[in-house]
């Protein structure tokens, strides 16, 4: 089975997203650097795959360290791991459960191997999590769908088999999904290039779509229903995502067509009231400018953020590992 990462003999080997789906290329690194590089880089990519990359990178940057050298360079790699993607919650939930661990055993002989033990239970977490999510899903279709999904939501995105791809997956499996249609993601293509290649190795069918031909696609009828992942969610439901979502669920809601996002327990921020507190990763000019390293137009002034904010009233649903959780949302007790 194929992962998006995993930790083999103490290296982090994962699926180099930025080259799928025409190379399928393994890195292999126990450097921090490296890896943090590779959030950076959209190398791994998905809000829980970015959390459990950096528990692992956390873990092994204490790999061979003395142990009067280990605070100093634990901090910096937490920092510098911290600094890599502002969106996503679980990237700090993640690094925020393997410091608790090193503050109770930074003076302890098998510190390391305590902290990878640490990132290995955080993943094999996001496994189940991803398994009850699909199962919670399935509740959501009454009849076979034709479904409408955005950006990268499979097994590339966490640690397990997906969000809302495995919500679809789930579904094609039971006889519920008549068709997929995968928005291209612009401007980096999660849609085409990454959903497509797992719907492909699925089985399921399916066809890509620009984003802007989603409207015309709900105006024909050929869209019953649309499910998205999440990066953050606030307490009151408000969802940050990659951008084009907000558009969907606007949509969704002029041709009263069903709009749900999918996602785990920890991409919920239970410090943030609404959607107004989450900080929106903006992303270079050059994705816009450049494509696969070439020029398409001039060095003119872009506006890229990687995400939009999706307000409460336009989602049907989030469903999550507890549960499929409907309006009005307040996951303070959840």
């Amino acid at each position: 089975m194929l992962c998006a990462v995993e930790l083999k003999e103490n290296n982090l080997r994962f699926i180099n997203q930025a080259k799928l789906p025409l190379e399928e290329e393994v890195i292999i690194s126990d450097k921090f650097e490296r890896i943090a590089e590779a959030i950076e880089r959209l190398e791994i990519r998905g809000a829980p795959a970015i959390g459990i990359a950096a528990a692992y990178a956390l873990a092994l940057s204490l790999k061979d360290v003395p142990s009067k050298e280990q605070t100093k360079i634990f901090e910096k790699a937490f920092q510098r791991l911290a600094s890599t993607r502002p969106t996503a919650v679980n990237l700090f939930f993640c690094l925020g459960e393997i410091k608790k661990v090193f503050n109770e055993s930074q003076n302890e002989d098998n510190l390391f191997s305590k902290l990878v033990q640490k990132a290995k239970e955080i993943h094999n977490e996001d496994i189940k999590l991803c398994n009850k999510i699909a199962e919670n899903g399935l509740t959501i279709f009454k009849k076979k769908c034709k479904v409408l999904t955005h950006c990268n939501t499979g097994f590339l995105a966490t640690g397990g088999n997906g969000t809302a791809l495995n919500v679809i997956r789930k579904a094609f499996e039971n006889n519920l999904v008549e068709h997929v249609y995968a928005d291209e993601t612009r401007p980096l293509l999660q849609g085409s290039r990454l959903t497509a290649w797992e719907l492909d190795n699925l089985g399921i069918p399916f066809s890509i779509n620009t984003d802007s031909t989603a409207a015309v696609l709900m105006q024909k009828g050929k869209i019953d229903l649309v499910i998205t992942g999440a990066d953050r969610i606030a307490v009151n439901g408000d969802s940050a995502n990659k951008i084009g979502t907000y558009n969907l669920a606007v949509l969704c809601s002029f041709h009263n067509i069903p709009f749900y996002i999918a996602a785990p327990g920890t991409t919920i921020d239970y410090n943030c009231l609404n959607g107004d507190y989450i900080k929106i990763e903006s992303r270079s000019g050059k994705e816009l400018t450049e494509f696969g390293g070439r020029q398409i137009t001039k060095d003119y002034p872009a506006y890229c953020p990687a995400f939009d904010v999706t307000h409460n009233e336009l989602i049907t649903a989030i469903i999550t590992e507890k549960g499929v959780h409907k309006p009005p949302f307040n996951f303070i007790n959840v």
